[in-house]
């Protein structure tokens, strides 16, 4: 094989990933600035794209590190290219953290025959081509100059391209901000070195402490313990759910029950490692970031210091995103604590079983359980429920969307709304075996939404700012005991339940239903008494 040089394989890698891992770029580049009319522009950006690809490279690399980066540029930009072309997901630091908190099941959801294809043909095989290549080696000397003369003819026609075309990078800089989030490999390497940032500390993770003050303050005439359940549900959008009025009748059995509907509910973030932890932060979503999140006590701490809650966590999703690491945790994703498993797929109704042995244990106390769902986790909608849930037909039957159609994965996620409806319906009829002995309540919020192809747009976890209604407006319902409907004034709350609200509220709901008095907080946010 033919010797190349250290600046004939990056020019050569530069090519290769703007013409084969930008097509979501120039599609979305020529919607907003038509071919026809601009196409010096588009032109340009090319080349813009080529130069600052190049320039990357070249002030990165050495002779002795080179291959291994474009190796890896090469095989992540393949799969990048993959999901921003299939899904028309943006890969910011959000979605590597949601990445990096997939479990190997959830990432077995998304292995797809032409994700493969993306990994072999745009990853893998000029990743062998790279390693195998010789590098001229021409001497330390030649080759400092040779770089140096790369970066600034690099830096020349990127200055000189923005300034032939300021008219149109000034828009594209100002109005259409989304653009540059799909550029290859620019972005995602952007938005990695911004998770690092964001995630990782120069020291030990120190916990700061709230609410130490907690206690329980109950009226002089109210002797009973309370007996509550958080469902934390998956990816439900609320314009899906009939209580809402989705002509589709997916809410079947709540809709018998004397459950409140919150119509007007918003997300704290659009994927489940920022919502999750978000939910239970004493942080709304303007202040919260994932260092405060994993830096911060949240509110299942508060409810632990009163001594009086006894606290459990059960999930059937990936894991509690840090929220539960200092309260009991139980994983029922395993058939080892989950028996209502199906071909490894684990029915979230089996969280339910064994609670009344927890129950009993903490007698006397009151309880708090968070059940984290596996809900209507996508793409693969068709593995969230049973085939008895099978009501919306035909449906998508393949992880793969784009060889399904709309309808076909609309489908597939209106049945699995089906089954979190009967889930809740279920966790409602446990709770009425306590009525007696507890004041008791289900509380129920999705973490997010779920985009199934409006506009080209599938999954979740596009920037806030950016992201549909579908990603953010949640389903949210509560339903309480005969006493405790009394005692919180559920015809008052059903009233309120078409206002605003968010994930924000549900710190101080949680603290105000347990009746729990601590300068953290906040009367005014607490759901129940607003």
């Amino acid at each position: 094989m033919k010797k190349i040089t250290q600046t004939q394989l990056i020019l050569l890698t530069s090519l290769f990933l703007v013409l084969f891992d930008n097509y979501t770029f120039f599609v979305n580049l020529t919607k907003v600035y038509p071919l026809g009319e601009n196409f010096g522009f588009v032109a340009s950006t090319a080349i813009v794209i080529f130069f600052f690809t190049t320039l990357l490279f070249s002030l990165v690399s050495t002779k002795w590190t080179i291959k291994p980066i474009i190796i890896l540029i090469l095989i992540v930009s393949s799969l990048t290219n993959y999901f921003m072309n299939s899904y028309n997901v943006v890969i910011d630091d959000s979605m590597i953290r949601n990445m990096m908190q997939t479990n190997i099941n959830e990432s077995m959801d998304l292995l797809t025959f032409k994700q493969v294809l993306y990994f072999t043909f745009l990853g893998l095989l000029p990743s062998i081509l790279v390693y195998k290549v010789k590098i001229d080696n021409r001497g330390f000397k030649k080759e400092l100059i040779s770089r140096l003369k790369l970066i600034g003819i690099s830096i020349v026609v990127i200055v000189g391209m923005i300034f032939i075309f300021s008219k149109h990078y000034t828009s594209f800089a100002r109005e259409h901000k989304p653009l540059r989030f799909t550029v290859n490999p620019a972005y995602w390497i952007y938005s990695t070195g911004k998770y690092i940032n964001k995630t990782f500390n120069s020291g030990p993770i120190v916990v700061e402490p709230i609410g130490e003050d907690a206690k329980v303050v109950k009226p002089s005439d109210d002797n009973r313990s309370k007996l509550v359940i958080m469902v934390v549900g998956e990816a439900a959008r609320a314009d899906h759910f009939s209580l809402n009025g989705y002509e589709r009748e997916t809410n079947p059995l709540l809709k018998k029950e004397d459950i409140i509907n919150f119509t007007n509910v918003s997300s704290c973030g659009t994927s489940t490692a920022e919502s999750v932890p978000c939910m239970f932060a004493v942080y709304d979503r303007g202040d919260y970031n994932y260092k405060k999140g994993i830096t911060t006590e949240n509110v299942l701490d508060v409810l632990k210091h009163t001594n009086d809650i006894a606290v459990l966590w059960r999930d059937n999703n990936s894991d509690s995103k840090g929220v539960a690491l200092r309260v009991p945790y139980e994983d029922f994703k395993i058939p080892k604590n989950n028996s209502i498993c199906i071909e490894g797929e684990c029915r979230d109704i089996g969280m339910i079983q064994g609670l009344d042995a927890f129950i009993e244990k903490n007698r006397g106390k009151d309880i708090f359980v968070v059940l984290h769902q596996m809900g209507n986790h996508g793409p693969a909608y068709f593995k969230r429920y049973p085939k008895a849930f099978e009501r919306f037909t035909p449906t998508c039957k393949t992880n793969q969307l784009e060889e399904c159609t709309q309808q076909e994965i609309v489908n597939a996620y209106d049945n699995a709304i089906l089954y979190t409806d009967y889930f809740l319906s279920q966790v409602i009829e446990f709770l009425k075996k306590y009525d007696e002995s507890y004041d008791t309540a289900m509380i129920y919020m999705a973490d997010h939404g779920e985009s199934l192809g409006e506009g080209g747009v599938y999954l979740h976890g596009l920037p806030y700012f950016m992201a549909p209604d579908a990603q953010t407006h949640i389903g949210a319902i509560m339903w309480f005991g005969k006493n405790m409907s009394k005692k919180i004034n559920a015809e008052a709350l059903r009233e309120r339940s078409h206002k605003e609200y968010s994930q924000d509220n549900l710190f101080h709901t949680f603290l105000g239903i347990f009746n729990v008095k601590t300068d953290v907080y906040k009367k005014d946010m607490d759901m129940l008494k607003r």
